[in-house]
């Protein structure tokens, strides 16, 4: 069965934008129901909680986007890893769907997007939190992939396309949209965790 874009989709300027969007909301989708079941989005502290009930032999982490999504491949029956993809310049090509080990689990370039850990479906609803393309271990973003423009997915389940600056930066009530005066992240910086 050939995969359509919703209509309101098809209408975007950058071809790969579309998927990207797309792909974001799963995955919106999938944290809302791993928010249901654990009270919170991935992070640290429900790895335990994932193991016990699932009894998964993957190894769970903590220190990347990667590690942390692969608590929603083994709470998420018949998932597989497309909607963590984009087509960005640090993941090129699609996943492989296997994911039944540490080598092969979201493996280096099968993840298109940063997660902003430690927070829940309750939060604040304009809190960013999943944002692609950004550049790993950097708060800027590559204008490449879809023409001047990165997704950012905020609490509340909106996934948009927001410009991104001459400096690689994405601007929000005039500051970066990453500094912690920033409305949303109250004062305290983000915990942005890049995929691999």
């Amino acid at each position: 069965m050939a995969f359509v874009l919703p209509l309101a989709y098809q209408s975007l300027s950058h071809p790969d934008r579309p998927l990207a969007i797309h792909h974001i909301k799963q995955l919106s989708t999938l944290l809302f129901e791993f928010d249901s079941e654990y009270g919170q989005y991935p992070d640290a502290s429900t790895i335990a909680a994932v193991q016990a009930r699932t009894k998964t032999t993957l190894p769970l982490g903590s220190g990347s986007a990667s590690q942390l999504f692969r608590q929603l491949l083994v709470t998420s029956p018949g998932i597989d890893e497309e909607p963590f993809w984009a087509k960005t310049t640090t993941s090129p090509k699609k996943p492989d769907d296997i994911f039944t080990t540490d080598a092969t689990a979201l493996a280096k370039g099968e993840c298109a997007f940063a997660y902003i850990a430690g927070h829940k479906a309750s939060d604040d609803a304009d809190i960013p939190i999943l944002l692609t393309p950004l550049i790993p271990g950097t708060h800027e973003f590559d204008p490449k992939p879809f023409d001047g423009k990165a997704i950012i997915l905020c609490n509340d389940n909106t996934a948009t396309a927001h410009p991104i600056d001459k400096h690689g930066h994405v601007i929000i009530n005039g500051m970066d949209i990453f500094d912690p005066r920033q409305p949303f992240w109250h004062g305290k910086a983000p915990d942005v965790k890049w995929p691999e």
